[in-house]
């Protein structure tokens, strides 16, 4: 099979490292890509948010699979036009889709399906939602409610810090993604991630993760895209997956085939679990960030089947094949990140990382400039490593981490602590 992935972060070059393994990949081309992609696969200079570019690309490179690795494409429609083209596609509809692309969307089905969520307020002006937080109190989560890129989430720790954050999602600090607000009580318990393929009528769970979003060791300061994630994610025991399975992800999914726009691709379940409860946190619509990086190293080639068979919809005769082993990765970033940083510093070291099965380092924000491998976004690299216990999959990672020289990049040292 040809096969085109679009995207150009750590999540894709996951993808693409997982893809190539299976035998079913005859060409691989991924768009735009980056450094680190472009050593495993061809890479294209190719518009991912034109549903019309891409359907042309994908038909003059006799594309027989295209799988989409980022949420604002699949807002955008493209895996709409795809369908409508003939092409076979990993991802839902642009109308499904708002399960991640509006926060009150999503609420709202939660309603309908009875799944447990946070209490919340939805508002299109400052002053009520102000008001809401005056009478709720803190701590309190204030969302934008479109798509910011992983960053229009805030928790306030007090009543002021909810009133800023308002008035700056309002005042247009997220663009319009903050045209609209969601406002939630702050939940207590441990957060987890379930990640279901879905192929409109069938679901199968494929696996857990633990992402840490809070820049500093500790998991402390402000929330990031994320700076390490660990598999399997230990509080996610199996008790607690059925019942995510059969209180938040089944009726869910109901709700969905009932209006009309049954989900086809991977739902992303953010969960909160408190007393070996599960409460829906948010979906995500495509595999997290840096979650896809564990998930497709316990995968390994399977990845490409089920991603298929979800496609095709035949979901009903897969299962998942677990290796019992971790999987680990550290997020290293750009100084000032999540704030300002600095673009174009040169990366050395790489080359003394082995690249096998249980140890790569995905490239998330990389280009090739002048022979050298330079930084071009916040989050840089994702140095991930397998081991038999979370606790050797640490050291397998944070081992690569100290062969990479990078003066100009940070990352956490504490990647797993909760679960170590």
């Amino acid at each position: 099979m040809n096969i085109l992935i679009l995207g150009s972060g750590g999540r894709e070059h996951a993808l693409a490292w997982a893809v190539l393994q299976n035998p079913k990949c005859d060409r691989l081309i991924v768009a735009p890509g980056n450094a680190g992609i472009a050593g495993i696969a061809d890479c294209a200079d190719l518009d991912i948010m034109d549903p019309g570019a891409v359907v042309t690309f994908a038909e003059e490179e006799a594309i027989d699979f295209v799988i989409i690795g980022p949420e604002a494409p699949l807002a955008a429609g493209v895996a709409d036009r795809l369908r409508e083209a003939g092409l076979l596609c990993f991802g839902p509809s642009a109308a499904a889709a708002q399960l991640e692309a509006s926060k009150s969307f999503t609420k709202a089905i939660c309603d309908a399906a009875k799944a447990p969520t946070a209490a919340y307020g939805h508002f299109t002006d400052a002053a009520a939602a102000r008001d809401y937080v005056t009478q709720q109190g803190a701590p309190i989560v204030i969302k934008a409610d479109g798509l910011a890129a992983g960053k229009g989430v805030i928790i306030a720790e007090t009543v002021q810090q909810a009133h800023d954050a308002i008035d700056d999602m309002f005042g247009g600090s997220f663009g319009a993604a903050g045209a609209e607000v969601v406002i939630e009580e702050f939940m207590t318990g441990e957060e987890a991630s379930l990640f279901v393929l879905c192929d409109g009528t069938d679901i199968l769970a494929i696996g857990s993760a633990q992402d840490h979003k809070r820049v500093g060791e500790g998991d402390t300061g402000p929330n990031t895209g994320g700076m390490g994630a660990y598999s399997p994610a230990p509080v996610l025991t199996p008790e607690i997956e059925a019942l995510a399975m059969d209180q938040i992800v089944r009726p869910t999914m109901a709700e969905m085939a009932a209006r009309g726009m049954p989900f086809q691709g991977v739902l992303y379940a953010g969960l909160m679990i408190e007393n070996g409860q599960p409460r829906l946190v948010e979906y995500n619509v495509r595999f997290g960030d840096p979650e896809c990086q564990v998930l497709m190293m316990r995968l390994g080639a399977q990845a490409m089947d089920l991603m298929h068979a979800a496609a095709e919809g035949r979901l009903a005769d897969m299962q998942v094949s677990w290796a019992d082993d971790h999987a680990l990765t550290v997020v290293l970033a750009a100084k000032g990140y999540p704030d300002a940083y600095e673009k174009g510093s040169a990366i050395q070291g790489l080359d003394k990382c082995p690249e096998d099965s249980s140890n790569m380092v995905f490239h998330a924000g990389t280009a090739r400039r002048d022979g050298a491998v330079v930084a071009t976004g916040g989050r840089v690299l994702n140095v991930t490593a397998r081991g038999a216990t979370l606790t050797q999959a640490a050291a397998n990672a944070y081992d690569m981490v100290d062969r990479i020289d990078w003066p100009e990049g940070f990352c956490r040292r504490d990647i797993g602590w909760r679960a170590l």
